[in-house]
């Protein structure tokens, strides 16, 4: 017995002396290639700090998760320590950059006393950790500590809003991390860090799931999360919302044991690594769909933007929302291959009853009609609609509907996240795919359900004249590097900013018609907009053949030059054609890029189709040249944008 005892005395002894020595001691996790560095410490917290070649980036970082009945992540008491390395081939069904990704990492997974973990990711580009509990039952997460800090004065670029209810639709904003206070406004991810000294750090989250979106606060040194509390009831607020009559007092009721978000933070010396970023795909849950071959992205026109109203000889019709105007669209996506037509609101009765259709509208006939010229139909919802009538996916999936338009969601607590799920799962059951409008920003649901083709979640063109490149051209950047965004393309009437006057039926775009048609090759989504009049484009047809040709997916992407918010020009390969599209802001008044053609397959010769912003497009935006002329791999070839300018072209 006293042998026992003894032996049972040591063992606490040394268990004990483990987790001191662990909570004395900095463990590091480095980058496959040595780069980045993680350096993780115990103490009265979990802190840890983010180097990239030695340098300070990222410094007394603090993370926590805060439960109803303790905090994981103070005082932590470290049972183990385990380094593993990672390297995973990933093929996304949805290829928005590259068919085949391949995610190198070193992992740390630290266990610790009170049944949680904190495991970190560091790859040669980036950063992420997640907690991971097993509780029994169910957790109310109180608040959850995402603070980090900031050795120097940095530069961020951040959409600011005023509160948690927002569509992400924000300009973006670019101050000084020493003016950013607590006092002011809250910022959506993904936010962009400028050390000012070589690095830039994207941050973001990925496999969110039953659990609310994060936000950004200053700290006037640094940044610190702040989530949106879980609403509990809710009132009638218009046709489109609700209104919060009641919250809790917690951020999420959820499972004890499950993984929770991972924060990321992708970080470059080169901003062209930015556009070719796929972090939120290396760290999302895996797909759940076995089979998603009915999932087809693809090209749609959009009536909306236009005021569905075509005119000319050729429309013998009073134009609107009605029977014949959308069968001129049917015919127009079928003259130029392109998969879908939008049917935006006021294709339904009203907007409450999604099972009665506008009765000048005719939607089965459509159907009909679609089917006959290989063009389907989206149909645009209210969430609200969608949430009290869950069963209309199965109802439309018999009419023929390819795939819903879902609006106005406008928030990113835990309930709307689950709202989210719930949607593309049953979506799934019925072979429909979704594209949320009002949305938050993609964080990884879009691969586990590739059904979800598209968020909006971006100040888009339908803001027009609040929609410039000084804006836009930041968005390759921030929001299409954390996923899909369905911006909405397509302009056919184009201005320069000091010349701006346009109202629908006659839209319009600040920027050239060649910065629009860029736009195809240099913004990702699995569901890519024609926003503006048949009619137009039909006036343009070289314009309108190069739009339609451009792929939704790719199998390569290759940045060519990129300089945060200035410039972004991409090369991006479907088969065995390349694209190139580049965008530039109103900053300078000629932009001029060298384009080294090295990533083309040695000893072959491509035609080039090329599109270049006109002489006269700096006052005259809707100037533009098309051009012809053979290259392979090898060359090299300057390239010109006029200020809110663009440049496109085909290669085969």
């Amino acid at each position: 017995m006293k042998f026992t005892n003894k032996f049972i005395c040591c063992l606490v002894l040394l268990s004990i002396s483990a987790t001191q020595l662990f909570a004395q001691k900095t463990i590091d996790l480095t980058s496959p290639n040595g780069e980045l560095k993680v350096s993780i410490s115990l103490g009265d917290k979990i802190y840890y700090s983010v180097s990239g070649n030695s340098q300070d980036l990222l410094t007394k970082n603090h993370l926590a998760l805060t439960l109803r009945d303790g905090a994981l992540g103070e005082n932590p008491k470290l049972i183990s320590a385990k380094k593993t390395k990672g390297e995973e081939i990933i093929k996304p069904y949805v290829s928005l950059k590259f068919s085949t990704v391949k995610s190198t990492y070193n992992d740390l997974l630290m266990t610790f006393k009170g049944d949680y973990s904190v495991e970190f990711r560091v790859f040669d580009d980036g950063v992420a950790y997640r907690f991971i509990t097993r509780k029994k039952g169910d957790v109310e997460v109180m608040n959850e500590d995402f603070a980090i800090n900031f050795p120097s004065e940095y530069l961020l670029h951040l959409q600011l809003n005023n509160g948690f209810k927002t569509a992400y639709e924000e300009l973006y904003q670019h101050i000084a991390s020493t003016d950013w206070k607590a006092t002011d406004k809250m910022a959506n991810l993904p936010a962009l860090i400028d050390t000012k000294k070589q690095y830039k750090i994207l941050i973001s989250e990925s496999d969110l799931s039953d659990y609310p979106g994060m936000f950004l606060k200053g700290t006037g040194s640094g940044a610190e999360g702040t989530f949106p509390k879980t609403p509990l009831e809710f009132e009638p607020q218009g046709d489109r919302s609700q209104k919060i009559l009641k919250s809790a007092d917690y951020i999420a009721k959820t499972t004890g044991t499950r993984n929770f978000p991972w924060r990321y933070f992708v970080i470059t010396k080169d901003d062209k690594q930015l556009l070719e970023n796929t972090m939120t795909l290396k760290l999302a849950a895996k797909s759940v769909i076995a089979d998603p071959s009915w999932v087809k992205p693809g090209q749609a026109s959009w009536e909306w933007w236009n005021d569905a109203a075509p005119y000319g000889p050729d429309v013998n019709f009073v134009s609107g929302y009605n029977l014949d105007t959308y069968k001129y669209y049917i015919d127009f996506a079928s003259k130029y291959g392109v998969k879908y037509i939008v049917m935006d609101e006021g294709w339904a009765k009203s907007t409450t009853d999604p099972y009665t259709p506008n009765p000048k509208v005719d939607v089965k006939e459509l159907i009909r009609y679609g089917k006959e010229k290989n063009v389907s139909i989206i149909l645009w919802l209210t969430w609200l609609t969608v949430h009290n009538n869950m069963d209309l996916f199965k109802t439309f999936h018999e009419w023929g509907i390819k795939g819903v338009k879902i609006d106005f969601m406008e928030r990113t607590d835990q309930w709307m996240v689950n709202f989210y799920e719930d949607v593309v799962k049953e979506a799934a059951k019925h072979q429909m795919f979704v594209d949320f409008h009002g949305a938050f920003k993609p964080s990884g649901l879009e691969y586990k359900y590739p059904n979800l083709i598209s968020y909006e979640g971006v100040r888009g063109l339908e803001q027009m004249g609040g929609t410039a490149p000084d804006n836009s051209t930041y968005f390759p950047f921030m929001r299409n590097a954390v996923g899909p965004m369905d911006f909405t393309p397509g302009a056919m009437i184009n201005m320069q900013p000091e010349v701006y006057r346009a109202t629908r039926p006659n839209a319009a775009a600040i920027g050239t018609r060649v910065n629009q048609m860029a736009m195809y090759v240099v913004f990702e989504s699995g569901v890519q907009m024609l926003c503006d009049n048949p009619t137009l484009y039909y006036r343009s047809p070289d314009c309108t053949e190069f739009i339609t040709s451009v792929p939704t997916t790719w199998d390569e992407t290759k940045a060519l030059a990129a300089k945060i918010g200035e410039v972004a020009v991409v090369a991006k390969r479907k088969g065995e054609k390349w694209f190139i599209g580049g965008i530039t802001n109103g900053k300078e008044k000629t932009r001029e890029v060298e384009l080294n053609f090295d990533f083309l397959e040695k000893g072959k010769t491509y035609t080039m189709t090329y599109f270049e912003d006109g002489i006269n497009a700096g006052r005259q935006a809707m100037d533009y040249r098309r051009k012809t002329m053979q290259v392979k791999a090898g060359d090299k070839m300057t390239i010109k944008m006029v200020r809110n300018g663009g440049w496109a072209a085909e290669l085969k």
